[in-house]
C-alpha cells in the first residue's frame, strides 16, 4: 500500500533554515582586526570613540567564546575581573575624554589573542573596535619599499596603487604600518562594491567600486603624525596577494624655515672665518717680508764690499775689456834634488 511521504515537522523547517542562515552567515562574515599590536610585557591597548557620549565601556577578550576582563562606568568607576585584575589597569585618557586606555604590566604568552572595545553610547547604540596581540619582530622589517612622497603640513595627500597580477581579486585594504603596531585604515570587497568601516581614529577616504584594478587612499589635512609606511594589499580568494608599500613624509612648514635660516646662518660664518683666515695669511705674510728685507740688504752691501776689497781690477775699467778672454798662466817650479848627507 502506497503511503504518503513523511512531513516534516515545522519546527523542524524553521531550525533547518536558522542553521542554513547561520553557516551562510560565518562563511560570508569575515573577522577584521582593527589594530595589530605587536605582544610585550609593558604593552597598552587603545580605543578611541569618535564622540564623547558614553554609558559606559567593557574590555573583552575573544577564544572560542567572549569573556570581560574589565568594566569602566563614569559614575561607578573601575571593575577588572580575575585573574587579570593583577596584571592590567584600565584607565581613562588624560588628554581625550573619549579614549579608554588597557595598559598591561608584567604581561605573558597567555596574554596573545584577540581582545575587543564594547562602547555604550546613548545616541549610537554599541560601537566595537578588535584588537590582536601577536608575537613579532618589528612590523616594519616585513615591508619593502616601493616608493616615497613628501608634503608639507596642512595639504591633502593622495596615495595610490595599481593591481599588476590578472585574475579576480577579492578585496583591497590599505594599512598604517609602525614597529609596533599596524592599523587597518580601510577594506573594500571588490566582488561587491561594499567597504568595512574601520575603527581608525584618523579621517581617511577611499574607492570601493566593484571589479576595480586600482586604489586610492586620501589624507586629507595631512599633519607630521601622519608620517610613515602605508600598505595597499590586493588579496584573491586563491590566496594569491600584490603588495605595495609606500613611505609618506609630512614637513613641518615651521622647521623647514628654521633650518633654511640654520643653513644661512652657517654659509654667512664659514664666509666671514674664510675672510678672517685670509687677513691673517696676508699680515704674516707682509711681516716675513719686512723682517727678511733689511737683512738682505745688509747682506748684499757687505758681498760688494768684499769683492771690491778682493778684486785686482780697476772699476773704471773699460766695458770692451771685459769682453776679452782672460788667461791666467801658472808657472811650473823645477823640482831640485834634495842633497846627500
Amino acid at each position: 500500500m502506497h503511503q504518503p511521504p513523511k512531513q516534516f515537522p515545522e519546527m523542524d523547517y524553521l531550525t533547518f533554515l536558522l542553521a542554513i542562515l547561520h553557516v551562510h552567515k560565518a562563511l560570508c562574515e569575515e573577522t577584521f582586526w582593527d589594530t595589530t599590536i605587536k605582544f610585550a610585557e609593558n604593552m597598552t591597548l587603545e580605543c578611541m570613540y569618535p564622540s564623547v557620549d558614553i554609558t559606559q565601556v567593557e574590555w573583552f577578550k575573544i577564544h572560542d567564546v567572549q569573556k570581560s576582563i574589565g568594566l569602566l562606568h563614569p559614575i561607578y568607576g573601575v571593575v577588572i575581573h580575575e585573574p587579570y585584575d593583577k596584571k592590567l589597569h584600565l584607565l581613562n585618557s588624560t588628554t581625550a575624554p573619549n579614549t579608554v586606555i588597557l595598559s598591561f604590566y608584567n604581561a605573558s604568552e597567555t596574554d596573545v589573542g584577540t581582545y575587543s572595545c564594547s562602547f555604550l553610547t546613548y545616541t549610537h547604540g554599541t560601537w566595537k573596535k578588535t584588537i590582536r596581540v601577536v608575537q613579532s619582530d618589528s612590523f616594519e622589517t616585513d615591508a619593502p619599499l616601493n616608493y616615497h612622497i613628501v608634503s608639507e603640513s596642512g595639504k591633502n595627500v593622495t596615495l595610490n596603487c595599481q593591481l599588476q597580477m590578472d585574475g579576480l581579486v577579492h578585496q583591497v585594504t590599505w594599512e598604517k604600518i609602525q614597529p609596533y603596531q599596524i592599523d587597518l585604515l580601510t577594506c573594500c570587497n571588490l566582488s561587491q562594491g561594499r567597504s568595512y568601516t574601520s575603527k581608525y581614529p584618523r579621517q581617511i577616504l577611499s574607492n570601493c567600486s566593484q571589479g576595480s584594478r586600482s586604489s586610492w587612499l586620501l589624507i586629507p589635512n595631512a599633519t607630521t603624525s601622519d608620517s610613515g609606511l602605508y600598505r595597499c594589499r590586493f588579496s584573491a580568494r586563491s590566496g594569491e596577494n600584490e603588495t605595495f608599500v609606500a613611505k609618506l613624509t609630512i614637513t613641518d612648514g615651521k622647521a623647514d624655515s628654521q633650518y633654511l635660516l640654520f643653513v644661512a646662518g652657517g654659509v654667512v660664518l664659514l664666509f666671514v672665518v674664510a675672510i678672517v683666515i685670509i687677513i691673517v695669511i696676508s699680515c704674516n705674510r707682509r711681516r716675513r717680508r719686512q723682517k727678511s728685507t733689511p737683512f738682505k740688504e745688509s747682506w748684499d752691501t757687505k758681498s760688494k764690499a768684499a769683492n771690491n776689497y778682493r778684486s785686482p781690477f780697476s772699476i773704471t775699467q773699460p766695458m770692451e775689456d771685459t769682453r776679452e778672454d782672460i788667461y791666467v798662466n801658472y808657472p811650473t817650479f823645477s823640482r831640485r834634488p834634495k842633497p846627500r848627507v
